[in-house]
């Protein structure tokens, strides 16, 4: 499809998602489950955890907490998850089979259909920052949903803090038609 609503329809790129296993685990041995472990506890009280497929890179703590970042999809952020759970199990039995897995943020991008005046919106638009001096874009908040989009000058939106992939969704459009009828765009 080609139309414009497909074509500007957002596209995720990265979901982070969270987990906690209800148990301590001992991450040395944890390291000993799983191929291509990061493990400096100077460094960082986490180990660092790639998978191949789903392609994600996960942070596990002593805690039983497990962070995933990289999925392309809520479903295959899940799969990872349960994954390298499944690959921690080898080493501790007593893991739990059931755990909440909490999507904490959704990373989309979209184009709207023009190039945007980015001092013109930060001057005319409520909840905005524009300090190109600092970073390129411009930082619109959207209150319902609760999203930040980085507007910039070509076009490209990004949109974070989603926590549903409609939120993304709502949080562009809403920002493309409030600029349309402020003649922003």
């Amino acid at each position: 499809m080609t139309d414009k609503s497909s074509k500007n329809e957002p596209k995720i790129e990265n979901i982070v998602s969270s987990a906690a296993i209800g148990k301590d685990i001992e991450l040395m041995e944890v390291c000993k489950a799983l191929d291509g472990v990061t493990y400096n506890k100077e460094r960082f009280p986490g180990l660092v955890f790639k998978l191949k497929d789903p392609k994600t890179a996960h942070l596990i703590f002593s805690s039983g907490k497990l962070v995933c970042t990289g999925a392309k999809s809520i479903k295959d952020s899940k799969i990872a998850i349960h994954k390298t759970v499944d690959l921690m199990r080898t080493v501790d039995t007593e893991i739990a089979h059931e755990f909440d897995i909490k999507v904490q943020n959704i990373v989309a991008s979209s184009k709207l259909d023009s190039n945007l005046n980015l001092e013109v919106i930060a001057l005319e638009v409520p909840n905005t920052e524009y300090e190109p001096e600092q970073f390129p874009g411009l930082v619109f908040r959207i209150k319902d949903p609760k999203v930040v989009l980085l507007l910039f000058g070509s076009g490209k939106v990004v949109c974070t803090g989603a926590k549903t992939f409609d939120d993304a969704k709502v949080g562009v459009s809403k920002a493309k038609k409030q600029l349309a009828e402020m003649n922003l765009l």
